[in-house]
């Protein structure tokens, strides 16, 4: 699609419109849900933990165990449902992984202690792991080739609206009803999700390839080739979530040092960030569209996210509402998710593909933990703006070399089978 042609933004609309499919819409309004859980305890930690009766240094303390412990549970969740989604089938993973996570949303209502809170947000994240990349598999698999990439972008884009949603009524609302809000919205989606058909590549999978291996996620270790594959798919997404965990987690601190005139909200950061990155998906989308080519959209975008970096980082003495201007610009950046999330999905045959966009995007979520790590490491001797830009300085090129070694996959048939030895 040329948009500068007569009839170009014609033929666009006309493509988003064909793209608007049951399987998009359900895994659109999947991923909302998916969104507005996942920052839930972020919004919802303090209020929560002082209304649990937790000081104020318990509650960070508590807090960190609480992320860290729902971390366990999306890295689990990410090979658990990516396995069943290629043994089981598609279909599957969109039940089991949202009927999890509304009652573990419901049962956070619920919590009397920490301990309690714990657990539950452990199965949270194990629910929440799968509905991404489940969606991916999905939308890819179900829509036309010169479809797939659109499918994709509006999936993400209405889906990361949730952690709006989510900003806006966690200021209207208890944080038990919060809760609440997020369970009851997850049933009404999985009564939805009842009128969903089976891939039919996978369904040919069973039929045809009886004796291929499913789902083996060892496999993707087993042989350089595949295991390259699925690292660089990985290195790819992990600036995303690198730049968010720096510069809008810690956005008050970073607002504190670079003299932000005024006080920064951690929510309306969050909020900010996420709306940028759910504009962001829509145009890497349809980029990738316009040049035929999900390569070339990332490293426009990974260049883009290295301008908003060091803007972010050299931002001395700006106003609240520039910050959080930023924040959105920042966030926009980033909005490659959904594209990276199908170059990973795209790269693999139908025996495989389940588990590595549903684990994939699971891993550079938990990528988050070690860049912290090492962020925190390095604020012993740096200052934040430092020791933010040290770290950017090795994941951003690595993202660069992945991307450009990867082949292009956008013309790809994926109607094939990972050779398996």
């Amino acid at each position: 699609m040329d948009v500068g042609r007569s009839g170009g933004f014609r033929q666009f609309v006309q493509d988003v419109r064909a793209a608007v499919t049951l399987p998009v819409v359900i895994g659109a309004l999947g991923y909302f849900v998916d969104i507005f859980d996942l920052v839930l305890f972020s919004m919802l930690r303090v209020k929560s933990l002082r209304d649990l009766g937790l000081t104020d240094e318990e509650i960070l303390y508590w807090g960190e165990w609480i992320l860290s412990v729902q971390m366990v549970g999306f890295l689990l969740g990410g090979i658990l449902w990516g396995v069943l989604g290629d043994r089981l089938g598609r279909r599957t993973i969109l039940f089991g992984s949202i009927l999890l996570y509304s009652v573990a949303n419901l049962a956070n209502a619920m919590v009397w202690d920490v301990y309690s809170y714990i657990v539950i947000r452990f199965f949270a994240g194990l629910g929440l792991a799968g509905e991404l990349g489940a969606a991916v598999t999905l939308v890819s698999e179900m829509l036309p080739t010169r479809l797939r990439g659109y499918g994709t972008m509006l999936v993400a884009t209405v889906g990361l609206l949730g952690a709006v949603a989510a900003g806006i009524f966690a200021d209207l609302l208890p944080w038990r009803a919060m809760y609440i809000l997020g369970g009851v919205l997850g049933f009404l989606l999985l009564v939805g999700r009842a009128k969903l058909l089976e891939s039919g590549m996978f369904e040919a999978l069973v039929r045809e390839y009886r004796g291929v291996r499913r789902g083996d996620f060892l496999a993707l270790f087993t042989s350089w080739d595949r295991f390259s594959r699925y690292l660089r798919g990985i290195l790819i997404g992990v600036p995303i979530w690198y730049s968010v965990a720096i510069f809008i987690v810690f956005a008050p601190e970073l607002a504190k040092e670079l003299g932000v005139r005024g006080e920064v909200d951690a929510v309306w950061a969050v909020m900010w960030c996420y709306l940028g990155v759910s504009v962001g998906d829509f145009l890497s989308g349809t980029l990738s569209q316009i040049l035929r080519s999900r390569r070339y959209a990332v490293l426009v975008f990974l260049t883009f996210l290295v301008v908003m970096v060091l803007v972010m980082a050299f931002s001395r003495g700006v106003s609240v509402r520039m910050f959080y201007f930023l924040c959105f610009l920042l966030g926009v950046s980033t909005g490659y998710w959904a594209v990276f999330i199908t170059i990973a999905a795209e790269q693999f045959g139908t025996n495989l593909r389940a588990t590595v966009a549903t684990s994939t995007p699971n891993f550079v979520r938990g990528s988050a933990s070690i860049v912290t790590l090492a962020f925190q490491a390095l604020r012993q001797h740096f200052s934040l703006v430092v020791s933010g830009l040290i770290i950017g300085a090795v994941v951003i090129p690595l993202a660069y070399l992945s991307v450009l070694t990867l082949k292009e996959t956008f013309h790809r048939d994926l109607d094939f089978v990972e050779d398996i030895d």
